[in-house]
């Protein structure tokens, strides 16, 4: 077996003896050819430095389990941080305001000095998003599960939230339909209906309100997906963008050599 040192002093003598022929014959049509094989020989023994020669290829189900472990990382992150206490209510990115039709009669009630009803409506309406954001993750799970092999190599390949972005795409409807019970049930928790009700029955309100079709639930549930969806897109952003984000093998092997 030819050792390597060999194999490096080989090379070398030949680079150089092809330099030699190129400078001989003066062809610049020639002197590229050699140099194409100078630098073939050159790259086939290790002289180059070339370091994507020494990195490890991908494998499809490399790409397809390290995109998958990503989304489920970043989707665990997002949902902890929603569900938490005030994780709606204090965080400015996905606090959810009242709706814009409120607007009027709310400047009139803090104008009397009646503005605490309306902080407590405001408040129990991002209660109820944090109470449902904790049942959020098995929802995205089953979603992430199913993605094929050529939906995960486009997402990988993607920009910072091409993940998020396919999943609102192609799972909104079915989050929407599968997350209003579970917004129901946090709203029930938090008493947002009798809240709601009772800032509905001012004088003030009830008149400058009359006619306006609103459905709570509606309004809660799709403020709520909108939110989680944002910090999920953070989240993707960071695993993409941040080496320290990476906290698995995996997540390091595959979005290290994006």
């Amino acid at each position: 077996m030819v050792s390597s040192t060999l194999m490096t002093k080989f090379g070398f003598v030949l680079s150089i003896f092809f330099l030699a022929l190129a400078l001989l014959i003066g062809s610049s049509a020639a002197t590229a050819g050699i140099w194409e094989k100078i630098d073939k020989i050159s790259g086939n023994i290790g002289l180059r430095g070339d370091t994507n020669s020494t990195s490890a290829t991908l494998s499809n189900g490399e790409i397809v389990a390290g995109l998958r472990q990503a989304l489920d990382v970043a989707a665990s992150k997002a949902v902890e941080q929603a569900s938490s206490r005030g994780g709606f209510l204090t965080n400015p990115d996905i606090h959810i305001p009242l709706p814009n039709f409120l607007d009027r009669p709310v400047q009139a009630l803090r104008r009397i000095g009646m503005g605490a009803q309306a902080d407590s409506l405001e408040t129990a309406i991002n209660r109820a998003a944090e109470e449902a954001s904790a049942q959020a993750l098995p929802v995205f799970t089953k979603t992430i599960k199913s993605m094929s092999f050529e939906d995960v190599r486009m997402i990988w390949k993607g920009g910072d939230s091409a993940a998020t972005d396919y999943l609102i795409t192609h799972t909104h409807d079915e989050l929407y339909k599968r997350f209003t019970p579970i917004v129901q049930q946090a709203i029930d928790q938090v008493g947002l209906l009798s809240i709601y009700n009772s800032f509905m029955d001012q004088p003030g309100v009830k008149a400058a309100i009359k006619g306006t079709r609103f459905d709570l639930n509606e309004y809660v549930t799709n403020k709520t997906l909108d939110g989680l969806f944002r910090l999920l897109a953070q989240q993707e952003k960071e695993i993409r963008k941040n080496p320290a984000a990476r906290t698995t093998e995996l997540l390091k092997k595959v979005f290290g050599q994006r």
